[in-house]
């Protein structure tokens, strides 16, 4: 287990909303649970994935479009995707809003970005992405009333790192999920690319959602003790301002 200095003075923090975004194969799983263990020694901490492929209905549909058995990637309009994508969440959101009441630290693997990401990546034109960006944002928040993070952030990996790790897991295929297919997101380098594009786009947009640049100086990818000092020094910005019990 690693151990993480905390800048907070032991100050147990509550109701804090934290979300991590990253690509597909980005090495976000492995900065998510340094995440978790750094946090549950701040306060009591809960943690939700997202999509959440267990969850019915929404869940088992949004398995069978990644497998790829709703059509391929450009068969499927980006809204009525999106829109799937923004249910799961408008379900899981009243379990979020009640950890948040009740004082807990509440940690997101994905988040409202990552659907503007996917789903803006498959659009024809910049003005076409940036009408559903804004769609996506005014169905989940102020339609659907979700609660707002805290803090947004999104690992900015070198593509080169992603391709060799979308093609490890293109050959594992070990994911239940997607019952021995591929996901039909991961099975082209030039949408990733196009999914950074948006990423990008959006944290130029919104000075809450912040990029962590996760690439060495030779342009490889930065060791994870390294992106995790980054990830906390934002955590813990945010901590010192945050309402306390």
């Amino acid at each position: 287990m690693t151990n993480f200095a905390c800048n907070c003075k032991f100050i147990q923090i509550t109701d804090m909303l934290i979300a991590i975004e990253g690509l597909d194969g980005s090495g976000k799983t492995t900065q998510v649970e340094m995440a978790r263990e750094y946090l549950s020694t701040l306060g009591k901490l809960r943690y939700e994935h997202f999509p959440r492929f267990d969850a019915p209905v929404f869940g088992r549909m949004l398995s069978m479009f990644l497998r790829g058995e709703f059509g391929s990637i450009d068969k499927v309009h980006p809204m009525l995707v999106a829109l799937l994508f923004a249910e799961d969440r408008r379900s899981a959101s009243p379990q979020i809003r009640q950890w948040l009441d009740d004082g807990d630290i509440v940690l997101l693997d994905r988040y409202v970005y990552s659907n503007i990401a996917f789903q803006g990546a498959k659009t024809r034109t910049a003005e076409e992405c940036d009408r559903l960006a804004g769609w996506i944002l005014d169905t989940e928040y102020a339609e659907f009333g979700i609660p707002r993070p805290d803090i947004n952030l999104f690992l900015d990996v070198p593509l080169d790192f992603i391709d060799g790790r979308l093609k490890e897991r293109r050959c594992a295929g070990d994911r239940e999920y997607l019952h021995g297919k591929a996901d039909i997101h991961e099975s082209d380098m030039r949408f990733q690319a196009r999914v950074r594009e948006v990423y990008l786009k959006q944290c130029s947009a919104d000075p809450h959602f912040i990029r962590i640049d996760c690439s060495g100086p030779d342009g490889g990818m930065l060791p994870a003790g390294t992106i995790f000092e980054k990830i906390k020094e934002h955590i813990d910005n945010a901590l010192q301002g945050h309402r306390l019990p």
